[in-house]
């Protein structure tokens, strides 16, 4: 039995929008008052944050250990896709997830992978078809269809899509969305097929369209893609349609803040700290059903305590009545993991990725720092011994995509953008599949930071000459079970060592793995080629 207590302060009442002095009362994990009356507390008392929307493996921590840093923050729950291990694992992989975050005190919402794999084009190490779909949706623990990203078959009403939203639809389960650049009538009508929510709106003409035909439009900050900066100007007309997400975070941004970050800045712009609070709050509760309390007498003593509205900085925070942080310390602890995996790929060589020279110019996938989407530019190929090969002077660099479910020939293009001016990194995280993806300045380093995780079996890699680092991620080839701080740490280290090779990105690793996502246009390189986001198929390397 937990104990009971009570805590004052000023109480700030999303449901009801207001703030007020008061006295709470919690009793074995539920409120059983709030009395609203003089107290001397001056601190702020607030609903646990909720991530909207969040891929728990891009962090690269298991479950119990993004819970860990993330309740430092304020966070007390997350809408998370398990679409990255789904892709990897299966079924089994998302019975992980759900296992190993419900062995500790944080509230991991899963959601039913409606893309797996998310296009034919690539190599997985699973396939979710609308039966397993329906498994899934069946369990009290999935409270979602997860992202739909194949847009056009929502649009073409392709026969396995729609059997996956009918499904959902029978469950009562809400939708997610997925559909970057969709505007007008396409919007309307992937709306209408019972889609809810996008969070891959990147410009405020397209969220505005999606919002006037009911969806809601989740702003989102992450390691990669940042869209808060563009869309935020939306919460002044539109705060009960809006919600706040990372959708990807690497470790050592989520040992920095989470959403507390998105809310703090968006205070200092001037916007209603109540209705921003009601955003990652009240709005995912209702729109998802979440078992999340939101300070109402009778609900979950699910939140946190801030000193003020303007600094905001999180003092503690409490789920179920459980103190889980406090003053920037997490109380959890870690739990003993078990590493499942499916890793096959076999160490490659020069040869391997050698391009033979098929024209003067080459199709060239240039990275938008901030963005997933990628840019398609016609260059003129750097030839030597008739290969082409990186130009560093131009800043075209190869980029290579290797099967890590069987042994396969690598896929090989080029990219701009990332800067190096030497050595290569590579990463076994390049959504969706999660095959083995490197770019470097020369092939003798592409090869050895490929082979440095064919040996680990997953992580991220560098090498610079006689130089190699790797950090490894066991679980799946993408999650570590070491401690999550640590983690944060070695990969701040990693990333450090890849801008000083010579990247201007803010984030190459992260920006490396969306190197390989089919479904977010306009050029992309799957384990089996190059690949035309905008036509939807394969292209040839050469050619304009």
């Amino acid at each position: 039995m937990k104990s009971k207590f009570s805590i004052s302060g000023n109480i700030v009442d999303v449901v009801y929008e207001r703030i007020f002095k008061g006295t709470i009362e919690v009793c074995n994990g539920k409120i059983i008052s709030v009395k609203e009356e003089e107290v001397a507390e001056d601190r702020y008392i607030i609903p646990g944050l909720i991530d909207a929307h969040i891929h728990v493996e891009s962090s690269m921590l298991i479950p119990s250990e993004f819970a860990r840093l993330a309740v430092v923050h304020g966070t007390v729950a997350t809408v998370s896709d398990p679409h990255e291990i789904a892709n990897i694992l299966g079924i089994d992989g998302v019975r992980f997830m759900i296992e190993n975050g419900n062995k500790v005190p944080f509230k991991f919402y899963f959601g039913a992978s409606s893309c797996v794999p998310a296009t034919p084009f690539e190599t997985a190490g699973a396939s979710l078809g609308a039966e397993e779909v329906e498994t899934l949706l069946q369990m009290n623990e999935i409270k979602y269809l997860s992202e739909m990203m194949n847009f056009p078959g929502v649009l073409s009403k392709d026969k396995e899509v729609m059997a996956k939203l009918e499904i959902a639809k029978k469950y009562g389960k809400p939708i997610d969305g997925h559909a970057p650049g969709l505007r007008g009538k396409d919007a309307q009508k992937y709306i209408n097929a019972g889609i809810s929510t996008d969070h891959e709106c990147f410009t405020i003409e397209e969220a505005l369209d999606k919002i006037r035909y009911g969806m809601i439009v989740q702003i989102r900050e992450g390691s990669a893609a940042k869209n808060f900066e563009t869309l935020i100007p939306l919460f002044k007309k539109y705060p009960d349609r809006i919600m706040f997400c990372s959708d990807d975070k690497h470790p050592n941004d989520l040992k920095e803040g989470h959403i507390n970050l998105v809310v703090k800045r968006a205070i200092d712009k001037g916007y209603d700290p109540i209705k921003l609070l009601k955003a990652c709050t009240y709005n995912p509760v209702v729109h998802y059903k979440l078992d999340v309390g939101l300070l109402q007498t009778g609900d979950l003593a699910d939140f946190i305590i801030a000193d003020n509205l303007k600094d905001f900085n999180i003092i503690a925070t409490y789920i179920n009545g459980e103190k889980v942080a406090e003053n920037g310390t997490s109380l959890l602890k870690s739990i003993k993991e078990a590493t499942p995996n499916n890793f096959n790929a076999e160490p490659v060589n020069e040869k391997d990725i050698a391009v033979k020279a098929g024209g003067e110019y080459i199709k060239v996938q240039k990275a938008v720092d901030g963005q997933l989407i990628t840019k398609k530019l016609i260059m003129k190929a750097k030839v030597e011994n008739g290969l082409a090969v990186s130009d560093v002077e131009n800043d075209i660099l190869k980029i290579v995509v290797l099967n890590r479910y069987q042994k396969a020939k690598p896929a090989v293009g080029f990219a701009n953008n990332f800067g190096f001016k030497r050595g290569a990194i590579a990463s076994a995280i390049a959504h969706d599949s999660h095959n083995i993806i490197a770019i470097g300045t020369n092939d003798a380093d592409i090869v050895k930071a490929i082979n440095l995780l064919v040996e680990t079996k997953g992580g991220i890699s560098l090498a610079d000459n006689n130089r190699e680092m790797v950090l490894p991620l066991p679980v799946a080839g993408i999650m570590s079970n070491k401690d999550g701080y640590l983690i944060a740490d070695k990969y701040a280290q990693m990333d450090r060592a890849a801008k000083q090779l010579g990247s201007g990105l803010n984030a190459p690793y992260m920006t490396l793995s969306f190197m390989a996502l089919l479904v977010i246009p306009e050029l992309k390189l799957s384990d089996k080629g190059l690949f035309d986001g905008i036509k939807f198929k394969f292209t040839s390397l050469f050619g304009h």
